[in-house]
């Protein structure tokens, strides 16, 4: 029996996080894939290779999903679709997110790769430069942008973090709303009034489409109105 590449990544990563590091070897993998350990080594040299090479493939994905943000005609579109995009692979490929986060010693390997380093630094870039595009734009108040996008992360990754692990009583689509509630929530402090309140009407109009019945005197569309001049 063959085995594609695709299938080992996607088992040794569920192998990886449901049980951990030491659980991942190479006859481990194989049995899972009903397959020999000899026709893992016709793709991958060695256990670590997979790992790094999966480490990779999370952050490459990972990027592929935040770029699309750049489809957005406005700041405040391609602000919005960033994190509605950082939600959708998060929910999508739950092993990926988990395995982006785990330390570098808890997945087996020393450091990563340079090629997933370098992608892991785009990716945290392009946070920071959606946050800092938001500010020139006057959607957000002044301030770091680092600092910025470290508190909007802080406060996505720990959302999803506990809705993945279970600790939240409700399905992907309530999570869904409570994410962009919680969202707007945060907005209130860090966004200009206008912004904030464009995300407030966007998170009743998620939390009327959930209920089947119109919001409350509540538009429907993306807060594009808010800062249009920079491009």
């Amino acid at each position: 029996m063959s085995v594609d590449r695709e299938r080992i990544l996607a088992e040794a990563s569920d192998l990886l996080v449901t049980e951990g590091p030491h659980a991942l070897t190479m006859r481990a993998l194989a049995r899972r894939l009903g397959v020999t350990a000899p026709a893992l080594y016709r793709h991958f040299e060695s256990r670590e290779r997979i790992v790094v090479d999966l480490v990779g493939e999370a952050f490459d994905t990972f990027a592929r999903y935040l770029y699309r943000a750049l489809e957005g005609r406005t700041p405040a579109e391609r602000f919005s679709l960033t994190g509605r995009n950082y939600l959708a692979y998060a929910l999508e490929h739950p092993r990926y997110y988990e395995l982006l986060h785990a330390s570098h010693n808890l997945i087996g390997v020393e450091q990563l790769h340079p090629e997933a380093q370098q992608c892991a630094c785009a990716v945290g870039q392009f946070i920071v430069d959606r946050v800092r595009e938001a500010m020139d734009a006057g959607m957000l108040k002044p301030g770091d942008p680092e600092s910025v996008a470290r508190t909007i992360w802080a406060h996505s990754h720990g959302l999803i973090t506990i809705y993945l692990r279970g600790l939240l009583r409700t399905d992907e689509a309530g999570f869904r709303r409570l994410f962009l509630e919680s969202t707007w929530q945060l907005m209130e402090g860090i966004a200009e009034p206008a912004f904030a309140e464009a995300m407030r009407a966007e998170a009743a109009a998620a939390a009327a489409d959930e209920a089947g019945a119109p919001p409350d005197g509540v538009g429907r569309p993306l807060p594009v109105e808010v800062g249009e001049a920079p491009r």
